[in-house]
Order: C-alpha cells, then sequence, then structure tokens
C-alpha cells in the first residue's frame, strides 16, 4: 500500500492554534464503521451516543515541560535541548540539540531560570541529530524539579506561536499522572471531571492505561511502502485492576472504546502478545497498525484528527477503512472542524 494513498488537502487556517474555550467545547465527528453514516455532534454528547456497559480506556500519562533553552560553556552561544526519552533515572536522556554541529561528545550548557540552574554534558552523538545528554543540579534540587521550573511545554510543530503558563495546563489531560510524555495523548484532552461523571451516570466505565508518548508521534512517514515504515518504541504500563476491567469486558462480549491513537496502541500490543488477553505489567512497544491489522481488543474509538500520510492516519483509516475515514475527514474540512492537537474530536463504533 503506498503512503500517498493517505493524503488529503486541509486548509491551513483549520489547524488549531489555540485551545477551545473549554476542554469539552470540541466538535465531535461520530463515524459508523458498518455504513460510514456521519453525524456532526459535540463531546458533549458522548455518553448518549454510548451505551451501559462500554469500557472507555485512557492514557493517564503526563506531558514533561522537555523544551530547554539555555546557552554553550563557555562561549555563551543559544542552544536548544528538547528531551525526548529518559535513558536511567540519573538524568540522562536522548534529546534533539540545536545547533547540533557544535554539540559534540564533551560539549558543556547550562539551562537556567529564576533561580534554577541545570547543566548539561553531551555524551554521545546519535543519529537525525539526536544526542545522548547527561544533566544535574549543584545544589539539592532534583533534576526533575528543575526541568518542571525551567522548561517549556513542547508543543507539536505545527502549532505556529511559543508556548505560553496556560499550555501547561491545558496541554495535559484531566488524566494525566504518570510523567514521561513529550506530547499530549490529545484524544484526552476534550475530557473534563463532569464528562466522566456524565459517562459513570450512563453506565461507561473509565480505566486508565499509560503509554508515554515519544517524538516518534511527529515522525514523518518517510518511506513510499506503507509496510516499510518503522515506529519509534514507546514505554508503556497497564496495572492489574484495568487489565482485569479491560477482560472481564471482553468476557462478556462489551465494548472497549480505546481514546486515542495511543491507548489503541498499549492494549493492541499486549493483546497480540497474549492471545487477546491484557497482562499487567511494563514494557515498550514499537507496534505499527496499519490495513490487515487484528483489533482484538478496541471495538471502538475517541480520536482526533490527524496528519495526511501520518502512521496515526493509517491506523485509524485500519480501524474504519481507508475510503470512509478519508470521507469524514473531507466532511470535517467542509464543515469546517479543528484539526491537530488542539482541535476536535471524533468517534468511530
Amino acid at each position: 500500500m503506498l503512503v500517498n494513498e493517505f493524503d488529503y488537502d486541509l486548509p491551513a487556517e483549520l489547524i488549531a492554534q489555540e485551545p477551545p474555550a473549554r476542554r469539552d467545547a470540541a466538535r465531535l465527528l461520530y463515524l459508523r464503521r458498518d455504513t460510514g453514516a456521519i453525524v456532526h455532534t459535540s463531546i458533549t454528547a458522548l455518553p448518549g451516543l454510548l451505551r451501559r456497559g462500554d469500557l472507555l480506556v485512557v492514557n493517564d500519562t503526563r506531558v514533561i515541560p522537555a523544551r530547554l533553552l539555555g546557552r554553550r560553556v563557555p562561549s555563551g552561544g543559544a542552544v536548544e535541548c528538547l528531551l525526548i526519552v529518559r535513558l536511567d533515572e540519573e538524568g540522562t536522556f536522548e534529546a534533539l540539540m540545536h545547533p547540533g554541529q557544535k554539540l559534540k561528545p564533551g560539549a558543556r550548557v547550562v539551562f537556567e531560570g529564576g533561580t534554577s540552574v541545570l547543566h548539561g554534558e553531551v555524551l554521545e552523538r546519535r543519529f537525525y541529530g539526536r544526542r545522548v545528554i547527561r544533566l544535574w543540579t549543584e545544589d539539592q534540587s532534583t533534576v526533575d524539579t528543575v526541568i518542571d521550573a525551567i522548561g517549556h511545554v513542547p508543543l507539536p510543530p505545527y502549532i505556529k506561536r511559543s508556548d505560553r503558563p496556560a499550555d501547561r495546563e491545558r496541554y495535559q489531560t484531566v488524566f494525566a499522572r504518570a510523567r514521561g510524555s513529550v506530547a499530549a495523548p490529545t484524544a484526552g484532552l476534550h475530557f473534563t471531571r463532569d464528562l466522566v461523571e456524565a459517562l459513570g451516570a450512563r453506565g461507561v466505565d473509565v480505566v486508565e492505561i499509560t503509554l508515554h508518548v515519544g517524538y516518534g508521534t511527529f515522525k514523518p512517514v518517510r518511506v513510499e511502502q506503507v509496510e516499510d515504515h518503522r515506529v519509534e518504541p514507546e514505554r508503556f504500563e497497564i496495572g492489574p485492576a484495568s487489565a482485569a476491567a479491560i477482560n472481564a469486558a471482553l468476557d462478556e462480549a462489551r465494548r472497549v472504546i480505546a481514546v486515542g491513537t495511543t491507548t489503541t496502541r498499549a492494549v493492541e500490543a499486549v493483546a497480540q502478545r497474549h492471545d487477546g488477553r491484557l497482562v499487567s505489567g511494563s514494557g515498550e512497544t514499537d507496534l505499527f497498525i496499519y490495513r490487515g491489522f487484528e483489533f482484538r481488543v478496541v471495538s471502538g474509538l475517541v480520536t482526533n484528527f490527524h496528519l495526511p500520510r501520518s502512521s496515526l492516519l493509517m491506523l485509524v483509516s485500519a480501524f474504519a477503512g481507508r475510503e470512509r475515514v478519508l470521507a469524514a475527514y473531507r466532511a470535517a474540512v467542509a464543515e469546517r472542524y479543528r484539526f491537530y492537537s488542539y482541535g476536535d474530536a471524533m468517534l468511530i463504533l
């Protein structure tokens, strides 16, 4: 299958640059998998579109302010560092750093903000401009504390503005607990505590799993054939209670509805390894879901609208069919939906 089969036209003005005034102000496009029928509604209508016994699975990962701005030592030249993956508990990370050509192993950097200071040393050069960097403090502060104090929210590259203090809250879901992501699981951004309560009153249970979203979520598909693409590994954790709840829903033929492509990949990766069952534990997955994939857990999906030619669009198309998904996207464009991370939502059942 060719990657260009997942292209579509999107006017630039439909790429959301700001979050909506309220989390639950998003519009919702409801797509029926069986007929391709489309209903235009709002995220607050979600409880009425689901049924008693449905199980909603959300991702409780927390975005860290992973973009650090500082200077080289001793030259004072500006340096930017985007922390991608934590490699140990001592403060070693894989990172994208700029200007890369001047940041060779042994290079020293410093990041400052108010009274907080974070020191760094480049340990290793890797592919695509990546570096391994060790971070430390020279006072009693922890590395995580200083990152939280001086770091910037790593907004996606298609949001053409600098982060603001408000993004620290709006680019987290209400479920955010386990720190470790460099991008939000954006389908969860639409949920409020009131909406979760309304779902509970409807008889829809909500359980949490963790998948830490890596920079690979923005990785362009550079190959021509879909099958040649590789997804970067991401860390996940599924607790015993969540695994048991999902297995019970499957045993009782109740629908399991994933909130987001990240949630989908985590639960399907575990089920793939355990004969369709969820097993508690942690690990990594590089599961790439595209046409022909057998979904063994997920029977419904809440998701945002994704970039053309992206692995996330391929996942959604594998779930609902490429033609129907692209038709829904064309309808969303015609109806002036807002796209991508801070945009509107889609429900597929």
